[in-house]
């Protein structure tokens, strides 16, 4: 038996090893179209690879994931986070949890995670093909012919794991098969604010904030950073992700609101007045009550024009009122976006009506299989696109019927 898997990335490589482990006569070969393989891995979490999420509880990790919660709940039945941990430990590489439950290698370097599947496919005897770029799949009676620029390849199975792509014309290839193809957006992005003097704050984070696209249900929890360009931080990127759809749609131009300390108004208000009556006479700008850093208490309060020398004791009922609304609906214009281009998330993809959850296997032609961000499945930041690639890639590897 060949099967070819096209496309050396994460999902790509954990296919091949899977298929082989399932079927250890099998002729295995990854094609990759560049000259890398791993190039996602290599870069991902800062260069520390964030290899997966400490959540165990299967349901609650589905909810990770924007697109493909319905599809990845049956899948972790089958391979979940507590797999891949022993995967990798079972082959020496040891992972660590960070306070955030961020998983990473304990060498703290992406290269660990490659050397070890690496040494995986050397040891399984996988063949990886090189600037072997497969852009037509035809049926034929005994598999499948796969066409390069120079030469074709006959193969029985077939698993395509090319990534996400940025335009649906990058998928036509899979469409001609007869897939639906969910047209793809970007998923995991900053938020540019090109007229925001909070820029200048560039560097500057928040443990916990609540970020809010206005006149839409979205919303967020997490930290939050100002960054050069606007913002970023988890608690943006997670509404970048669920909001991905609708923020195309509405051209990436939005104003998004900000609870700077992830408080309710009363609990606010009470957290305040507590500190005014203790301290009546400390300079409200020396005096900050709340878990956000000095320098954005101080922005907030240039913001509502308050007075530099104001006391907590001079401040009535009208100042105490415009710094609640600051600090919990704070808001800022939003135009335009920034994407990772080496850590690209999108969503859309093949469409997963397409797909059989129990072996990722295409309803449309049997004897093909897809796995990773091919798919309409994406996570927000901190693992889950990497434990998608690592779950769907050990399935489609199986070749179940």
């Amino acid at each position: 038996m060949k099967i070819a898997i096209i496309g050396g990335g994460a999902a790509g490589f954990f296919s091949a090893i899977s298929a082989k482990e399932h079927h250890p006569s099998a002729d295995v070969t990854i094609y990759e179209k560049t000259s890398k393989v791993l190039a996602k891995v290599k870069v991902s979490g800062g260069g520390r690879c964030n290899v997966t999420h400490a959540c165990l509880n299967n349901v609650q990790l589905s909810k990770f994931y924007p697109r493909g919660e319905k599809l990845l709940k049956k899948a972790f039945g089958q391979f979940a986070v507590q797999d891949t941990i022993n995967w990798f430990e079972a082959r020496g590489v040891e992972l660590k949890t960070e306070a955030d439950n961020r998983m990473f290698p304990v060498t703290d370097d992406s290269q660990t995670i490659i050397d070890c599947l690496l040494a995986e496919t050397r040891k399984l005897d996988i063949r990886i093909s090189l600037k072997t770029d497969i852009h037509e799949i035809k049926v034929d009676n005994n598999g499948f012919t796969l066409t390069a620029d120079n030469q074709d390849y006959k193969v029985n199975n077939v698993i395509v794991t090319t990534g996400g792509s940025p335009k649906a014309s990058g998928l036509q290839w899979l469409a001609d098969l007869g897939h639906s193809i969910e047209n793809p957006v970007p998923s995991l992005f900053t938020f540019n604010m090109p007229g925001e003097p909070i820029r200048e704050l560039m560097g500057l984070a928040v443990s916990h904030a609540t970020a809010k696209v206005q006149g839409s249900k979205l919303k967020a929890e997490g930290p939050a950073l100002v960054t050069h360009w606007g913002m970023s931080g988890p608690a943006v990127l997670k509404l970048s992700a669920f909001g991905a759809r609708e923020l195309a749609d509405k051209g990436y131009k939005f104003n998004v609101q900000i609870n700077w300390p992830s408080l309710a108004e009363s609990d606010l208000r009470t957290q305040l007045s507590a500190f005014q009556e203790k301290h009546h006479k400390k300079k409200v700008i020396n005096g900050n009550p709340l878990d956000i850093p000095a320098r954005l208490w101080e922005f907030l309060l240039n913001k509502i024009e308050l007075r530099e020398d104001i006391q907590w004791g001079e401040l009535g009922g009208k100042s105490m009122n415009k710094m609640v609304n600051i600090i919990i609906n704070d808001t800022y214009q939003t135009h335009g976006k920034t994407t990772f281009k080496e850590e690209f998330v999108t969503c859309g993809g093949i469409s997963l009506q397409d797909i059989s959850p129990a072996s990722m296997q295409s309803k449309k032609v049997p004897g093909i299989y897809f796995a990773g961000e091919v798919l309409d499945i994406d996570g927000v930041t901190g693992g889950f696109n990497f434990q998608a690639a690592w779950t769907t890639g050990f399935i489609a590897g199986k070749l179940l019927e």
